[in-house]
């Protein structure tokens, strides 16, 4: 990351609806209704993250309504029967939850996201206490970058640190996050480098690289150059 790094801090909700371990299941699904979201954190009485009740876990008890599988408790991680006979948050919830830090950065949280195929992440402290939730809308939410403040920074932070001895000005232009690079350099190894930096500032979309290197007077063949003229 390059210049201005955005945290989940950042773009996280700090208002956060959150279960108690003992709600009841018909709660459960009211909460989740009137507020439209569809996993809710689990917190113990300090406000520590205990699990996550989603609507996969609630729908167990549809699922296998109709089942003849055995429903007997078992040990060790709480099996789909088991959560079917669930009635409270603790029966429910997936435990340990999946959690971000507030101090993470945006592309950290996304991959974690990705990895565990969750589309919210409850944001807790170095003690476990819940702080917000961030979900993918807010991750993206650093695609409203305004463009002249994405410019700024890629002029400021990476053209003129990377690129101190250009011929001529550099252009940097930005619309709806693209930005353009235009213009000579004297050292075009370092184009890569200042393409992958440009990449790594938060907001931007994607990176059109048209830098190149100065101006080269063609080289005359050896049979020409022995026929121009030597001087008066």
């Amino acid at each position: 990351m390059y210049g201005s790094v955005y945290t989940v801090s950042d773009v996280m909700t700090r208002s956060v609806v959150a279960l108690a371990a003992g709600a009841g299941f018909k709660d459960i699904v009211r909460t989740m209704r009137t507020q439209r979201i569809s996993a809710l954190p689990v917190i113990d009485a300090g406000n520590r993250v205990v699990g996550v009740v989603s609507e996969a876990d609630l729908l167990r008890k549809e699922e296998l309504r109709d089942s003849d599988q055995d429903v007997h408790p078992r040990t060790g991680p709480v099996p789909a029967h088991d959560k079917a006979r669930g009635v409270t948050a603790t029966d429910l919830m997936t435990s340990p939850a999946v959690t971000a830090r507030p101090e993470e950065t945006l592309a950290g949280a996304a991959r974690v996201m990705a990895r565990r195929g969750v589309k919210r992440l409850p944001v807790v402290d170095a003690d476990g206490v819940l702080r917000g939730i961030v979900s993918r809308g807010d991750l993206l939410r650093v695609f409203l970058r305004p463009d002249p403040e994405i410019a700024e920074e890629v002029r400021h932070e990476v053209v003129v640190g990377r690129l101190p001895d250009g011929i001529g000005p550099v252009r940097v232009e930005v619309r709806e996050g693209v930005v353009t690079l235009a213009g000579r350099v004297r050292d075009t190894s370092v184009v890569p480098l200042v393409e992958r930096l440009v990449r790594s500032v938060e907001g931007v979309v994607d990176v059109r690289c048209e830098l190149a290197g100065p101006r080269h007077r063609p080289a005359l063949e050896p049979d020409l150059a022995s026929e121009q003229p030597s001087g008066p």
